[in-house]
């Protein structure tokens, strides 16, 4: 058996909490024990302590951890780390739900010693019949044709537990800690089949504050460390970009070109604040429209 920890690092996730914590319950093992939950709730106002801690009452395997005060998704990562019993942490954000097996798919891969991080495939539940349901979709369609040449994870992925923490002022907590396990001679693996399902931005602003602040982690990331991020490698974009053109569908062109538009823009402001503003993206502004996630 894999003995594995899952953490959700949460602030103010009163809307998902509850669904996230029955689905870890509820996920499908042969091979994979989940043997505690720990949720670290920084400075949440609304009621999801309160949901947390009804769910512990039900089951000892869940662990609330409170921060007083917001002080950034890392110090809440680094919480978990600290915490966990086991060598396997699975880290998963807040307002998403995996699949039924996603736990067991995602972890499957330490069974080979040499792998050190694993990342599942973030599906999102909008509507593809809106333009921003297209583009939250064709994000993520390009993220999975990256990940496949060059594993890269985000969402929901599972890492084994060979530091004690990241700094804390680390804006993409992800990114970091898959440069963490490469430095240690680690392999990282992408497991497509284990699906976690997110909501993207339904609107352009809000589309813009995640693309901008996640491009400031990954130029901070380059910066203090060297390690570039396969989503920032301008080769394997343009081969996601081929594989994701809707040749046989005329009627998307526009929507496609648009969504190319709207991530350079976001892109071009991420280095206005990593350059120019020097505005930090450590405890970031929330996008309320990603929160409402419908089941599917």
């Amino acid at each position: 058996m894999i003995h594995v920890t899952v953490g959700v690092p949460a602030h103010n996730e009163e809307r998902n909490i509850g669904r996230l914590l029955s689905a870890l319950l509820g996920q499908k093992t042969n091979y994979v024990e989940v043997d505690e939950i720990i949720v670290v709730s920084s400075g949440s106002t609304d009621r999801t302590d309160a949901i947390v801690e009804e769910f512990a009452r039900r089951d000892s395997r869940i662990a609330l951890i409170r921060e007083e005060r917001r002080r950034g998704k890392a110090s809440a990562v680094n919480q978990i780390i600290r915490a966990a019993s086991n060598d396997v942490v699975v880290l998963e954000s807040a307002d998403t739900i995996p699949e039924e097996d996603a736990v067991e798919r995602l972890c499957l891969p330490f069974a080979d010693e040499s792998v050190g991080m694993a990342g599942t495939r973030p599906v999102p539940v909008n509507d593809k019949r809106t333009f921003m349901g297209y583009v939250d979709f064709l994000l993520w369609t390009l993220h999975h044709y990256v990940a496949l040449r060059s594993p890269k994870c985000g969402e929901m992925i599972a890492f084994r537990r060979l530091f004690d923490g990241i700094p804390s002022d680390v804006v993409c907590d992800e990114a970091w800690i898959e440069y963490e396990v490469r430095k240690r001679g680690y392999k990282v693996v992408y497991v497509p089949d284990a699906i976690v399902y997110n909501k993207g931005p339904e609107t352009v602003r809000d589309f813009l504050k995640q693309r901008r602040r996640v491009t400031y982690g990954h130029l901070d990331l380059r910066r203090r460390t060297g390690y570039e991020v396969s989503t920032s490698k301008l080769s394997l974009l343009l081969s996601a970009v081929a594989d994701a053109f809707p040749r046989k569908e005329p009627k998307k062109w526009a929507h496609f070109l648009a969504f190319v538009a709207l991530e350079g823009m976001g892109r071009l402001l991420g280095y206005y604040d990593y350059y120019i503003a020097r505005r930090s993206h450590v405890i970031w502004e929330v996008a309320e429209s990603t929160k409402e996630l419908t089941p599917r």
